[in-house]
């Protein structure tokens, strides 16, 4: 709850460039790690769901929509507002699974790549709103995905549906960073691998703010878990206003009982000399 509204708006800006408009009754959102685990945090919070069963159950149903190694993820989202004509106009869209592409490069010379629908919401006479799909990328693919001279389209060639859309740089660039292994996450949890590297020479991210203070994990944590708690604006201990003093304290407190509640315990360590900051140690 203390970070939501600020990954909120980070997950909306990340899936920006990953909403493809395919026509005018379709609708393409890429998905990674990111997305889902998103999505599975909003649905454990409106279900109010906190046991570990409870929790794993989750995971296990959106874990199949994070794309695997050479793969892309999406969901297909058929958006049709006559309430009247939506069993008709679907039942129209039978054998979508079969219709569904990337294509890259040039005719003739383009490769096209078949979306795979999961086949556990595949039936022979319905077609569900919405379809979890998957695009497998070979090597070949996989070049030509990130050579920003090839064209890169989404396309839909159903009897009844003909669509094809052109992909922006800024959803290549995106799906790119998905076949190298997905974003940094954005909660902060340890990339284990080479990208652990990169997400410690990353930049400190924002994991809350409330008024005057925020709340960042460091580039280079001193602990497995580490948050800095500092004012928007830097002063030092020394001429902070009393009641800056409080709210940095509410948010130290905030963010603590839930470190404490998974680590067990956590500790606070403040610099007096300085700018004002305070640390928030775990792990």
């Amino acid at each position: 709850e203390a970070m939501r509204a600020q990954l909120r708006e980070r997950l909306i800006e990340h899936k920006r460039p990953r909403r493809v408009a395919l026509g005018e009754r379709a609708t393409l959102v890429f998905e990674d790690r990111e997305t889902v685990r998103w999505q599975v945090l909003e649905m454990a919070r409106v279900e109010r769901l906190r046991g570990e069963e409870a929790l794993q159950h989750e995971l296990d149903v959106y874990n199949d929509l994070v794309p695997g190694d050479n793969a892309l993820s999406a969901t297909l989202f058929i958006e049709i507002t006559e309430l009247a004509s939506i069993r008709r106009e679907l039942d129209r869209l039978i054998g979508l699974d079969e219709h569904v592409s990337l294509v890259l490069g040039d005719e003739p010379d383009a490769l096209r790549v078949r979306a795979r629908f999961d086949p556990k919401q595949l039936e022979e006479e319905r077609i569900a709103a919405v379809q979890y799909l998957r695009f497998a990328l070979d090597p070949d693919a996989r070049a030509r995905l990130a050579d920003p001279r090839v064209p890169a389209r989404l396309r839909v060639d159903h009897p009844n549906y003909r669509a094809e859309t052109l992909l922006p740089a800024e959803t290549r660039a995106s799906l790119v960073v998905d076949l190298a292994g997905g974003p940094a996450p954005f909660l902060g949890v340890p990339v284990p691998g080479p990208d652990a590297a990169a997400a410690a020479s990353a930049q400190p991210e924002l994991v809350a703010q409330t008024g005057r203070v925020r709340a960042l994990r460091p580039a280079e944590p001193r602990a497995p878990v580490h948050v800095v708690l500092e004012p928007v604006h830097p002063t030092s201990f020394l001429d902070a206003e009393p009641g800056l003093l409080v709210e940095l304290a509410a948010l130290a407190q905030e963010l603590a009982r839930g470190l404490a509640a998974r680590h067990g315990r956590c500790r606070l360590e403040a610099e007096l000399a300085g700018p004002l900051r305070w640390h928030l140690l775990a792990g």
